[in-house]
């Protein structure tokens, strides 16, 4: 449980840096609060046109284009949004004259009395969090859920909500700006080489992701794949109750797979069985979902009875292996939300057919190599679109007998329909961020399933 640190913010100088979501949440609770707030942000007056004219209206100043140093200089407390980098000179500045810098997830936690149980992770972060958001709402408990799943944090507390648990999904970014952050069940799925055009290296990317257990005590749960070899390192100092699926020994506190069924050992608890038979998840990651899922509700205080019917209500989530149509006996897959390559080696490993793989987006710094065996047993086709295309082609290329660069997603479902036959599957995965050709990856996904339309009404 968070304890309130703060409780007003009269006449605080507050920088906020970013106008996203969270960005403009953040702005308007500091501003409530007693605080003299700006926001600054390097978009340009005439794309934040609409929020900006919002904020100001509120008392709130704007300031758009290049971050000034001088509104830096004058803050007593910066906020910063998850998607700015913290390389940003003024910043840096900042941080050596001694200011405080919070990120929203930070902010928001001091204010929060009720058990926050938090999600973080490479991959399968947000099918993870829904899960468990549903499965401990099936148990007989309330629930909000937000974080980088989409509802700030914030909002929480400015809007005087209050919810037996508070279901969080966290990412690096995120956890780059915590200091005192607490959650009383805090889970960590896998890491593997991601956002490395923004950190130094993987080490970097590695320690940020296993902040999230920094500030637990005895009392709180650290949900943990053994199975990672990141993860594993990283729960070697964790003072927290492990509980581990995957678990490599069988003293361990956990869950595994057994004959179909997802089995919960717990020191001082009896055995417990979650049917699986129910789901609709496909896919060795999904099953470790479920399991991280129903080892923090049980955590959070859920019950199987509540996992179960979670787990046969849910159908999965937009853009993540998520079936978009059928065209000629050949499968069409949307896994736009694989922006990079562990999504799309676990995307991969889901299908037994012939795959025609649709790669590309802008590059993130991993390399591409780690797909080189999964797409010599597994890939007959490759499609290739976007900034990295080149790329991937030279790292990939001499791995598939097919190999096409195009400059649109029309396009590349239309090469891939060629190349597919019956019982194929054609899957989208791309192993980049989208922002070169698309707003996000929900865009992408969403054009992935146009350009499928149009072939099926052509028959």
């Amino acid at each position: 449980m968070q304890s309130a640190k703060m409780e007003t913010f009269d006449n605080k100088r507050i920088l906020v840096v970013g106008m996203g979501r969270s960005g403009v949440a953040c702005a308007r609770f500091l501003n409530n609060r007693g605080g003299r707030v700006t926001v600054t942000d390097s978009a340009d007056e005439k794309t934040l046109a609409s929020a900006a004219a919002d904020l100001r209206s509120q008392g709130i100043s704007v300031a758009l284009g290049p971050h000034l140093a001088k509104f830096f200089e004058a803050a007593d407390l910066i906020v910063l949004s998850p998607g700015v980098p913290h390389t940003l000179p003024p910043l840096l500045d900042a941080l050596r004259r001694g200011v405080p810098i919070l990120g929203e997830i930070e902010l928001a936690s001091r204010f929060i009395q009720d058990p926050i149980v938090a999600v973080t992770g490479t991959n399968g972060k947000t099918t993870t969090t829904t899960l468990l958001d549903r499965m401990i709402h099936a148990s007989g408990l309330t629930t909000f859920v937000g974080g980088n799943i989409g509802t700030p944090l914030i909002e929480y507390v400015a809007e005087g909500i209050r919810r037996d648990r508070v279901v969080v999904e966290i990412s690096s970014f995120q956890l780059d700006t915590i200091t005192c952050f607490r959650p009383a069940v805090g889970v960590l799925l896998n890491i593997t080489p991601d956002h490395l055009d923004r950190y130094d290296d993987f080490s970097a990317y590695a320690w940020s992701k296993g902040r999230i257990f920094e500030n637990q005590g005895a009392a709180d749960v650290a949900v943990l794949n053994s199975a990672d070899p990141a993860v594993a390192q990283i729960s070697r100092r964790i003072v927290a109750r492990k509980w581990f699926f995957n678990p490599q020994s069988p003293e361990d506190d956990g869950a595994f797979i057994d004959d179909g069924a997802l089995v919960i050992r717990i020191q001082g608890r009896a055995p417990q069985v979650v049917n699986l038979a129910s789901t609709s998840l496909f896919g060795s990651h999904n099953l470790e979902n479920i399991a991280a899922a129903a080892l923090a509700t049980l955590a959070a205080g859920g019950n199987v009875g509540g996992i179960e019917s979670a787990l046969g209500d849910f159908k999965g989530l937009p853009h993540r292996l998520e079936s978009v149509g059928r065209v000629g006996g050949v499968r069409y897959i949307d896994d736009s939300k694989a922006t990079n390559t562990d999504a799309v080696l676990r995307a991969l490993d889901a299908f037994d057919s012939p795959i025609v793989l649709i790669m590309g987006g802008r590059d993130k710094g991993g390399g591409y190599g780690l797909l080189q065996d999964a797409v010599k047993r597994k890939v007959k086709g490759l499609v290739l679109i976007g900034e990295a295309k080149d790329d991937i082609a030279g790292e990939l290329g001499a791995f598939c007998g097919n190999v096409s660069k195009v400059s649109s997603m029309t396009a590349a479902v239309r090469r891939a329909h060629e190349w597919a036959l019956p019982g194929d599957v054609v899957l989208l995965s791309p192993a980049c961020s989208s922002f070169d050709m698309f707003k996000d990856y929900a865009h992408r996904g969403e054009a992935f399933r146009v350009a499928v339309m149009k072939l099926s009404e052509e028959g």
